[in-house]
C-alpha cells in the first residue's frame, strides 16, 4: 500500500485514465480520485492458511451485515440479548469445561477410592498430572516489555479512569507498553487483573484525542458484556487452544513416536473442531462488541477523533518502515555512552515517527481508505473490516467527547513514558542489529 519516503513538492499530471488532474509527490503513490486509475499497484495480499481465509470471510459477512443494521437503526449497537448461537456456545464451553471436571473428578476417585488396589491409584495419579498439564496457565504481563503500575503513571492511570468511567467500567491493574502498532487488554494472574496493552508504535502517532479515543474502544471490551470475553467462553476457547497444542505430534523418531501420534490423532481432530466450531459460534458476538467499543471511542474522545484514528490503522506498514529504517541507521549508536546520544536516537525514532505520519495528507488516506475497502482490511481475522467500522462512525450523529486531554495533560504523560520508551528504543536497536 506504499510507505513514506523523500520529501517532494507535489506537481500535477494528467491520468492516462480518465485525463483528470493527478497530483504527483515522490513521498506517496499517485493516482486518480475520478476513477481510481493507481489506487491500488501493489501486490495482492499474500495467501494465507484456509482456516484464517475461512474466519476473516466471516468477519467480513457479519461485520456488513452488522454494519447494514447500524446505518438502517441510526443509532449506535446496543447489547444484543442471547440468540441461538450464544445459547449453543455456551452449551459447547460448558461441555468443555465439563470434560475438565470429569477427569479430575475420575482421577481423585481412582486415587481415593482406588487406594490400596493395585495400580488405580498410580492411574490416578498420572491422570491427575495429565489433567495439570491440560489446564491453561494463569496470564500475566510480558517480561521482556516494560509494565507500568498506578505509582509508575499516575496521570496515565488518571486519564484511563475517567474514560473508563464515560464507558462505564473501571480502570486496569497495570499497563504493558510495547513496540507494536496495536493496542489491546486482556486479564492476567489467578484474581483476573485488567491489564492494557499500549503500542508505541500507534500511540506516538495519535493526536491527543484519538489517544482518548483509542483508550475508550479497548475500555469498552470491558463494558460490552461481549460472549466472547466471558470467564466461562473465553476460558473455553483457551482450554481448547492448550489441548490443540499439547496434542501437536512430535516428530517421529522411533516406533513410540509414531505410536503416540497416531493415539493423539483423533482427539486432536476433535478439539480442533470445537475450537472452529466455537469461533464460527462467537464471531458475530464479537463483530457487535467491535462496533460497541467503536461508539465508546466515539463517546470518549468524539466522533470526529475516532474516525481519524481508524484512519491510522491503515498506514501501519509506514510505521513500521519509519522504525526498522529509522533503527537500523542509527544502531551504531546504540553503544555510545553518551546521554546526548542516546536521547537524540531515541528522539529520531519516536518524535521523527510522528513528524513524518503528520505529515501524510488526506489524499493519501483517503487511497489508502480506498484499497482497505477493495482489500476488506481489518485489524486481525476476528474484527470487522476497518472500512465499515469508519462508514458506521461517520454515519452516526457527532458526539463531541466527553474526556479531554489537553496539551499539558498530554506532555505530562509523555513524560511518564519516557523511562518505557527509552526501553523500546533499546529494543529495537537490539533486533534491527545485523
Amino acid at each position: 500500500m506504499g510507505t513514506v519516503d523523500e520529501v517532494d513538492a507535489p506537481q500535477v499530471r494528467q491520468c492516462p485514465g480518465c485525463g483528470a488532474a493527478v497530483a504527483v509527490n515522490a513521498r506517496f503513490i499517485s493516482w486518480c480520485a475520478a476513477c481510481d486509475w493507481n489506487v491500488d499497484p501493489g501486490a495482492p495480499d499474500p495467501e494465507r492458511g484456509r482456516l484464517a481465509v475461512f474466519r476473516r470471510r466471516l468477519a467480513g459477512r457479519h461485520g456488513q451485515q452488522l454494519a447494514e443494521e447500524i446505518e438502517r437503526s441510526g443509532k449506535e449497537p446496543g447489547r444484543a440479548g442471547p440468540d441461538r448461537s450464544t445459547v449453543l456456545a455456551f452449551g459447547v464451553s460448558l461441555l468443555v469445561h465439563s470434560v475438565t471436571g470429569g477427569l479430575l473428578l475420575t482421577a481423585g476417585l481412582l486415587i481415593i477410592g482406588g487406594w490400596g488396589i493395585g495400580f488405580l491409584p498410580v492411574l490416578g495419579v498420572v491422570l491427575l498430572v495429565i489433567v495439570a498439564a491440560l489446564l491453561p496457565r494463569p496470564g500475566r504481563p510480558p517480561r521482556h516489555a516494560p509494565v507500568l503500575y498506578r505509582a509508575d503513571a499516575p496521570q496515565l492511570f488518571e486519564l484511563i479512569d475517567e474514560v473508563a468511567a464515560v464507558v462505564g467500567t473501571t480502570g486496569v491493574h497495570a499497563v504493558v507498553v510495547d513496540t507494536a502498532f496495536n493496542a489491546g487488554v486482556s486479564a492476567y494472574g489467578v484474581r483476573n487483573r485488567r491489564v492494557m496493552y499500549l503500542g508505541a508504535g500507534l500511540w506516538e502517532v495519535l493526536t491527543p484525542q484519538e489517544r482518548v479515543a483509542l483508550l475508550g474502544h479497548e475500555l469498552g471490551h470491558f463494558a460490552n458484556g461481549d460472549v466472547r470475553s466471558s470467564f466461562v467462553t473465553h476460558g473455553a476457547l483457551r482450554t481448547l487452544a492448550h489441548w490443540y497444542s499439547f496434542l501437536t505430534p512430535n516428530p517421529v523418531e522411533g516406533f513410540l513416536d509414531l505410536c503416540v501420534n497416531t493415539l493423539v490423532f483423533l482427539p486432536r481432530q476433535v478439539v480442533h473442531g470445537l475450537f472452529l466450531l466455537l469461533d464460527g459460534l462467537t464471531m458475530r458476538a464479537s463483530q457487535r462488541a467491535e462496533y460497541l467499543a467503536d461508539a465508546h471511542a466515539a463517546r470518549a474522545g468524539s466522533t470526529a477523533a475516532a474516525v481519524t484514528m481508524l484512519d491510522r490503522l491503515l498506514i501501519g506498514d509506514a510505521v513500521e518502515a519509519h522504525l526498522r529504517r529509522t533503527s537500523t541507521a542509527t544502531r551504531a549508536g546504540r553503544g555510545s555512552h553518551g546521554q546526548e546520544a542516546r536521547e537524540a536516537v531515541e528522539r529520531e525514532l519516536w518524535e521523527g515517527l510522528a513528524a513524518r505520519i503528520g505529515s501524510i495528507p488526506e489524499t493519501e488516506y483517503e487511497r489508502r481508505r480506498r484499497v482497505s475497502a477493495r482489500r476488506g482490511h481489518s485489524v486481525d481475522d476476528t474484527h470487522p473490516p476497518t472500512h465499515l467500522r469508519r462508514r458506521c462512525l461517520a454515519a452516526a450523529e457527532p458526539q463531541p467527547g466527553q474526556v479531554v486531554c489537553d496539551t499539558s495533560r498530554a506532555q505530562s504523560i509523555a513524560t511518564e513514558l519516557a523511562p518505557a520508551r527509552a526501553r523500546l528504543t533499546h529494543t529495537l536497536l537490539r533486533d534491527n542489529t545485523g
